[in-house]
């Protein structure tokens, strides 16, 4: 089983102490975002847990020193760094600082593990496509040298996050927009060493050199594991996601770097409230096991099969 730590929100940056605490301890409860007294027990048993997927961005200093827990575990990283101020990521450090912790990693882990995510692209007034243009070659030109491939895509205006954005000056990319785009960028990410893909994306860049990516992606597993892994596409994700499935040990409205695009957080008040209510004793991310939960146990089974890679 692939465990996703999270798409739901930054655990590296914000919730390191109970992630290692539900390490140590060896289970975790998720709460189901749909029926809120339904939680999931599911085992942290390395021999059942083929890859940790870590999506962040950027982990805290606390989080790196402590990869050493993991020791046991296959792993890599989905790292986000950006172009834009804080106008529009509110909380999100520096941009210097999340290049140096992705330098960090990288070193630490080896460049294969991390996984450079530059998205979503969108525009505004301070952010054109000659900018991101010049953003990106400068970002490719520092992260090049630590990853072997950046992610990119290109923002969608999901309901939950339209007051944020409407508050905004956000606006989408059209075809013409993206195609200028794409054709400089995938020529900055091959002079700096890095593959270009997309993600969950309906456009086919084929054309540009760029193909579609799997953020959760068997490819790179089966690397990383040297075990061949049979494992179906993740039916919970959209059409154009080509991830396979795996487990979400995240909760939405939690993540207090507060992006205004983000399709996980689109309530600030509900944010501020969860963190409050976060316990890092606790087996599940925010508050603790209510009298009217009902926990099942997850049926956890290994991808990985035994054929070995060279």
């Amino acid at each position: 089983m692939i465990l996703s730590v999270s798409r739901r929100t930054d655990i590296p940056a914000f919730y390191s102490d109970w992630f290692f605490n539900r390490i140590r301890e060896g289970y975790v409860f998720a709460r189901n975002p749909m029926y809120k007294n339904s939680v999931s027990k599911i085992s942290l048993n390395p021999q059942v847990i083929d890859c940790i997927v870590f999506w962040t961005k950027n982990p805290s200093l606390k989080f790196i020193e402590n990869l050493h827990l993991i020791s046991a575990y296959n792993y890599y990283f989905q790292f986000t760094i950006n172009p834009y101020s804080s106008n529009i990521e509110q909380n999100v450090p520096e941009k210097q600082l999340a290049i140096e912790s992705f330098k960090e990693l990288s070193k630490k882990i080896g460049k294969d593990k991390m996984i450079w995510r530059y998205d979503p692209v969108l525009l505004i007034d301070e952010c054109t496509i000659e900018y991101h243009v010049n953003f990106f070659e400068q970002l490719a030109k520092q992260i090049g040298p630590y990853s072997e491939k950046c992610i990119i895509s290109f923002i969608d205006f999901y309901k939950k996050c339209e007051k944020n954005l409407n508050a905004s000056n956000i606006r989408t990319l059209n075809e013409s927009d993206i195609f200028v785009l794409v054709k400089k960028m995938y020529q900055i990410a091959t002079n700096n060493g890095l593959k270009l893909e997309t993600c969950a994306e309906k456009y086919n860049l084929n054309a540009f050199g760029i193909e579609h990516s799997k953020c959760i992606d068997n490819e790179l597993i089966e690397r990383i594991t040297k075990k061949k892994i049979k494992a179906k596409k993740d039916k919970n994700q959209r059409e154009a996601c080509g991830c396979i499935e795996s487990i979400d040990i995240g909760e939405y409205n939690t993540c207090i770097h507060n992006c205004l695009y983000c399709y996980a957080n689109y309530n600030n008040e509900t944010v501020l409230k969860n963190t409050k209510n976060h316990d890092p004793k606790s087996p599940l991310l925010i508050g603790n096991i209510k009298e009217t939960d009902i926990i099942t146990e997850k049926k956890m089974a290994s991808f990985l099969e035994n054929t070995l890679f060279d």
